[in-house]
């Protein structure tokens, strides 16, 4: 837990959203910031917690955030990975709100190819 404390409130916001799967993008949006000030937040965030992949950050994420030991065994941690696929997928499955980009870039797409086809 201590590492947690190391990051800034905005390190944190950004660590989170990445966690959770959305872009750099995405995050800037929500955040009302540059794409950039996402990149370099990201750099920072890497450097202190000596990281280097997005996947290596939502591991470190779920498992502070959850209290989930490094330590375990690989069943274990095959276990909770498969648990909180689950979790992810039910959820996203669940809510087919407009809150995410992805989303609302894929409708966009769609609503655009349709008209197209009409014209």
């Amino acid at each position: 837990m201590e590492t947690i404390e190391k990051l800034t409130d905005r390190e944190s916001q950004v660590a989170e959203r990445i966690a959770w799967g959305a872009s750099q993008k995405e995050v800037a949006f929500d955040l009302g910031i540059s794409r950039s000030t996402v990149d370099n937040t990201l750099r920072k965030i890497y450097q202190k917690l000596r990281i280097g992949k997005i996947n290596e950050l939502s591991a470190w994420w779920f498992c502070t955030h959850f209290n989930i030991s490094f330590e375990l065994s690989p069943l274990k941690k095959s276990l909770i990975a498969c648990s909180l696929l689950c979790l992810f997928v039910y959820s996203d499955f669940l809510q087919h709100d407009e809150q995410y980009c992805r989303y609302r870039s894929r409708c966009r797409r769609v609503e655009v190819q349709e008209r197209r086809v009409r014209d």
